[in-house]
């Protein structure tokens, strides 16, 4: 595949564990996961042996679904959009990477995005083909992603955040809450939700806890710090919207809405990490030159 190709190609492949599901074939499984993704393209994947089993064996398009299956892809995109808003590289060193990723701007490649990633970008900024993000943000929240640049300190970072040994403070612009006092911490349970790209708060032990306090208090919108304990999916967003104060700009919470506005920025961003770096004990602390306006 050559550079002036129209098909764009992410150069190492993706895995998917196939999650439960009653689909009958492979076929139908990847376009019920994956709706963004023309059926018709699917089946050109499965024609050019582009979706294959862990061993490297090419797969039919009606293949049982097979729940704990491990399926490799390639995702490929037709006409990729460009996104007009530039990253930033806030630090780097032998170590790691730490950029200021814009709203709308992926983290790694999913859905209609290979190319247009902060990862791919990243990679042709600093010829590093050994970037890997250690967490990751939402499409559509902006700030702080910290990358590792080397394979052999990789498991030192990433531990810090299996851990919770990195704290990250967020900020978000939504409604007023003059009835509610602050600061406080929400605990509730998350799960998957309905469609399957949503989260659902149930009743249950929690498994998911912010710190909210405010920091401005003017007018029918306030903007709040946000400190999550945990990380689930989504979270931030699901406690805002419990709260009664959906973050501004949210198309999922409380309810999907398929009539959002398209290019409206989700008032979202991941302002600050900071952590004692597990080789020297040094306090590393970064900050988003970002800033969130209504």
């Amino acid at each position: 595949m050559s550079p002036s190709d129209p098909i764009l190609a992410t150069p190492a492949p993706s895995r998917l564990q196939l999650p439960p599901g009653d689909w009958p074939s492979l076929l139908d499984g990847l376009c019920a996961r994956f709706p963004r993704i023309d059926r018709a393209q699917w089946v050109d994947r499965f024609a050019r042996g582009r979706v294959r089993n862990a061993q490297g064996r090419a797969l039919a398009p009606d293949h049982p679904w097979q729940v704990g299956l491990e399926i490799v892809y390639f995702r490929e995109v037709a006409d990729e959009p460009v996104i007009p808003f530039a990253e930033a590289i806030v630090h780097q060193d032998a170590e790691l990477l730490v950029a200021d990723k814009p709203h709308f701007l992926p983290v790694t490649p999913a859905g209609g995005y290979v190319r247009e990633t902060l990862l791919a970008r990243l990679v042709a900024r600093t010829g590093n083909p050994d970037l890997v993000p250690l967490h990751r943000l939402d499409r559509l929240t902006a700030g702080l992603v910290l990358f590792s640049t080397r394979p052999d300190t990789r498991d030192a970072y990433q531990r810090l955040f299996r851990e919770r040994r990195i704290e990250k403070v967020y900020e978000a612009l939504a409604p007023a809450l003059p009835q509610v006092a602050f600061p406080l911490e929400r605990q509730t349970r998350l799960v998957p939700g309905e469609p399957f790209f949503r989260m659902a708060e149930v009743t249950g032990e929690p498994n998911a806890r912010t710190r909210i306090e405010v920091i401005e208090r003017t007018g029918p919108v306030w903007r709040y710090r946000l400190h999550p304990v945990s990380g689930r999916k989504h979270q931030l967003r699901v406690h805002m919207a419990g709260l009664g104060a959906p973050i501004l700009g949210d198309d999922l919470y409380p309810e999907l809405r398929a009539d959002a506005p398209a290019g409206v920025p989700l008032q979202l961003l991941a302002n600050e990490l900071a952590f004692d770096d597990p080789f020297t004990g040094e306090r590393r602390t970064f900050s988003s030159g970002l800033s969130l306006h209504l």
